[in-house]
């Protein structure tokens, strides 16, 4: 469907960023997770439908103070769990999975902070995120076949700008500051940076051109840099904290399994009404009701044990990630990395289970366009498609038969 007139990035931008309560730990996490994916999912059908982009939905996000839960408590955070992050991802993913992936990228992004940043830019960057200011993501960059970055980050004596293209930059209609990924000329070879640039910064110009089928309001669109002046102190290392083991790439990873778990959750929770109250049985079942029907049950209970498997999947791959965080080293990043590719892999079968049997045990009425039971199976498959599940199968067997490390590009 073609990108319809609507508010977006040229006539609306977020609220002033307003201070966020500290959420006391994991538990309290969980639980304003499940408070707001509550609220969410009443119009979850609507914001598809129309493709309306979740701006003030955002804003009551920002404000339960969950997008300050990976500030660690030495800055004032809580610093939550890693599998508490995937959780509450899942957990608001299945109420609506375009703005259960939203934050993704800003949780990357502070990851990164940790790893690469300075102390003034720890203090000064996570002290904006709980003062409630948002990051976005300029990460991807597309139009060539291999997987040179082009966006460029030139250190002028009259000054430093950035300047390029990106595309899928997911959250970034509704940041504050936006994260980009850009190389630097130094000693011969191109070393990577990331730049914390304000969204109202002169030469900064956000389009909101995503058009999937999927995920459609998650403003995943481009953004143009244009001689784009930076300040020092917003440019952290990246290519570093990349050379030497961090955990910064399981942890990009477990968020993603956390987004296809939950919308696979979600997937199930809409089919079990559908199938109780409205799908009929087949012929050739003799019952009288869809509920009765042997095949149905069976496909029911595949379902449930493959996502429950994929839930169990992900709270270990996140015990990995945060020993990793703790000790990083070249076997404890490797055994995080392999982990989160278990939960991932897993994670991306189950979802896309859920959303294919809830259609396939609805039937036809299950494809009503007003209800929208096809969003699930639209957002899991966009979502599965971010990096591909057969390399992730590839290093767990190379990992566990030969004991050969996977790489450390962040897309295991």
């Amino acid at each position: 469907m073609p990108l319809q007139p609507h508010e977006s990035a040229f006539t609306r931008k977020p609220e002033p960023p307003r201070r966020v309560p500290v959420l006391a730990d994991d538990a309290a996490a969980l639980a304003a997770a499940r408070t707001l994916a509550d609220d969410l999912a009443e119009a979850a059908v609507t914001r598809d439908l129309d493709r309306r982009l979740p701006f003030a939905e955002i804003e009551r996000f920002t404000e339960t103070g969950l997008w300050a839960i990976t500030v660690p408590c030495e800055y004032g955070g809580p610093g939550v769990s890693a599998a508490t992050v995937a959780q509450v991802i899942a957990i608001i993913a299945a109420a609506d999975g375009s703005i259960g992936q939203i934050p993704q990228n800003h949780f990357y992004a502070l990851e990164v902070l940790r790893n690469g940043g300075t102390e003034a830019q720890k203090r000064d960057l996570y002290g904006r995120v709980l003062a409630g200011e948002r990051f976005g993501n300029a990460l991807a960059e597309i139009g060539q076949r291999d997987h040179t970055r082009r966006t460029r980050l030139v250190r002028d004596p009259s000054g430093w700008t950035v300047e390029g293209r990106k595309y899928y930059c997911t959250g970034s209609l509704f940041a504050h500051r936006i994260p980009v990924m850009a190389n630097a000329e130094e000693g011969g070879r191109a070393v990577a940076y990331l730049v914390f640039i304000p969204r109202d910064a002169t030469g900064v110009t956000l389009v909101d051109d995503w058009d999937g089928f999927g995920q459609r309001i998650t403003g995943s669109g481009s953004i143009l840099f244009e001689c784009v002046r930076v300040e020092p102190d917003w440019v952290v290392p990246f290519q570093a904290s990349m050379d030497r083991p961090t955990a910064i790439g399981p942890f990009a990873q477990i968020l993603h399994a956390g987004i296809d778990l939950g919308i696979g959750q979600g997937a199930f929770a809409a089919t079990l009404p559908f199938v109780r109250d409205r799908a009929r049985p087949w012929i050739d079942s003799g019952v009288a009701r869809a509920s009765e029907d042997p095949l149905t049950l069976h496909a029911l209970g595949d379902v449930r044990v493959r996502l429950a498997a994929a839930d169990a999947l992900l709270e270990r791959a996140g015990r990995f990630v945060d020993a990793a965080q703790g000790e990083p080293d070249a076997d404890s990043v490797a055994a995080a990395s392999v982990a989160v590719a278990e939960a991932r892999a897993f994670s991306h079968r189950a979802g896309l289970l859920a959303a294919n049997t809830l259609l396939e045990l609805g039937g036809t009425s299950a494809t009503d366009r007003a209800e929208a039971l096809d969003r699930y199976w639209r957002n899991v498959r966009t979502h599965t498609l971010h990096d591909p599940v057969r390399w992730k199968y590839h290093w767990i067997g190379a990992y566990h038969l030969e004991g050969r490390l996977p790489p450390r590009h962040g897309a295991l």
